[in-house]
């Protein structure tokens, strides 16, 4: 027999909601309760490494407002902010609250993870609830109670298997990012320990040039333009696709040998590798754009830059009294002493990174796709358009990284250290290809 479908609006499927707390902010410590604000919502998943800390000596917390598992959280308020939704999907590993900036939801009658899903597949919808002038704008509770309709089917035990579809793609994209943060790591440690001591040095702009070959928008405004730009960066590390003619300023023009940095606030440091997957690849006046004169070394002038020493003399380069508006000088990094070891040892370095980054671009790539997957497949299943007993998506986890040796392959014939392949098995393989749900900190869903 076919299951019943039924809808209701979202304040009908809800115990609660409400804003968080104003926090009394102090650092970590034995009295600190850990804040989830509005950076901590991104890309629809929770950033905890953004938290904050509140002081519960000083001001006591309601055990309502503390964060749990299964509750969903909404930016209420900013530009760009409001409306961006994600879920708890595990209950925190310490007494957690959101600040007044986030709106928790918590189910009622209804699988906690389905109404989740369907929730972050209304992001787009949520977003334009923001009400108020520029730099201003608030959610309205009421239009988001009211007027997100929830389709969903009677069936619990069909709720809890649509939304175990999702959890799918999040957990391979969520390992797809773990990897790349070990990937990165891997390379600048392997760098910092052959190169950070006893090696001639050479100025910047003996092995690189910058680049500001600029764009006029409104010269090519019948072109898709592969957007670099900080919010892409911040948002996804991934460029936008847009129309030139959406574009208000002009852009440097850039393709895959290119290396960008950030000049702007480069406290936060925002390094990319562009993929320039189109031969219309731009990027903001914002990024340095640098060239190696031999672009078979990038690999190792990518890892020279994104180097803790180079972030440093950055911020010793800086120009603007305020740290939101800081920006270093392109000219003034031309004197920076880079390492400048013997052409083999540079080669001997690229031969290990190079598979390394590209490896990481992969990831990347896949998780556009999956992220893609997920927007296009979930609401079909939860409008009951797409039965999801037609659905297999267990090659997201069975098939992923079936072993290390294709990966290894690739990188210990350089000199890649042997102890490599056990670190890779201790962080990503627990007999069965996939990465433990300890390491993700979720659980199966109820």
């Amino acid at each position: 027999m076919a299951c019943e479908w039924h809808s209701a609006p979202l304040g009908e499927l809800i115990s609660y909601i409400g804003k968080g707390v104003a926090p009394k902010y102090i650092n970590d410590g034995p009295d600190a309760t850990m804040v989830l604000g509005q950076k901590c919502v991104r890309n629809q998943a929770l950033q905890y490494e953004q938290a904050r800390f509140h002081n519960s000596a000083e001001k006591a917390v309601n055990p309502d407002k503390e964060v749990r598992k299964g509750d969903i959280l909404v930016n209420a308020t900013g530009v760009g902010s409001a409306g961006r939704v994600a879920q708890v999907m595990a209950d925190p590993s310490r007494q957690c609250i959101t600040d007044g900036h986030v709106i928790t939801l918590r189910a009622k009658d209804i699988n906690p993870f389905y109404l989740g899903y369907f929730v972050k597949s209304k992001q787009n919808t949520i977003e334009l609830m923001a009400e108020g002038s520029t730099g201003q704008t608030e959610m309205n509770r009421q239009r988001l109670q009211n007027e997100i309709i929830v389709t969903f089917p009677e069936s619990k035990d069909l709720q809890k298997r649509i939304a175990e579809y999702g959890l799918a793609i999040d957990k391979k994209i969520a390992v797809n990012n773990q990897l790349n943060d070990y990937l990165f790591e891997l390379v600048s440690s392997v760098f910092a320990h052959r190169f950070s001591d006893n090696v001639n040095t050479t100025e910047l702009k003996n092995v690189l040039s910058i680049s500001t070959k600029a764009l006029k928008p409104q010269e090519h405004a019948d072109e898709i333009w592969e957007h670099y730009s900080i919010p892409a960066f911040d948002e996804k590390h991934r460029p936008i696709f847009e129309p030139a003619s959406g574009i208000k300023s002009n852009k440097y023009q850039i393709d895959s040998e290119c290396i960008l940095i950030s000049k702007l606030n480069p406290s936060t440091k925002r390094i990319w590798m562009p993929c320039c997957s189109s031969n219309n690849a731009v990027c903001s006046t914002e990024f340095i754009v640098y060239r190696p004169y031999l672009k078979e070394y990038k690999s190792f002038y990518y890892a020279a830059i994104d180097s803790p020493r180079f972030t440093d003399y950055l911020l010793e380069h800086v120009s603007g009294s305020t740290g939101s508006r800081q920006r270093a000088q392109p000219k003034d990094t031309l004197n920076y002493l880079m390492p400048n070891p013997d052409n083999e040892e540079i080669k001997d370095f690229c031969t290990f990174a190079d598979p390394i980054y590209r490896h990481i671009q992969i990831n990347e790539q896949q998780t556009a796709k999956l992220e893609l997957l997920r927007e296009t497949l979930l609401p079909k299943l939860m409008s009951g358009a797409i039965d999801v007993s037609k659905v297999d998506l267990t090659q997201l986890t069975n098939n992923h990284l079936s072993g290390c040796g294709s990966f290894c392959s690739v990188c210990c014939p350089s000199g890649l250290a042997s102890e490599f392949h056990e670190w890779f098995r201790e962080h990503f393989f627990f007999g069965y290809g996939h990465l433990c749900k300890a390491d993700l900190g979720w659980e199966d869903l109820p």
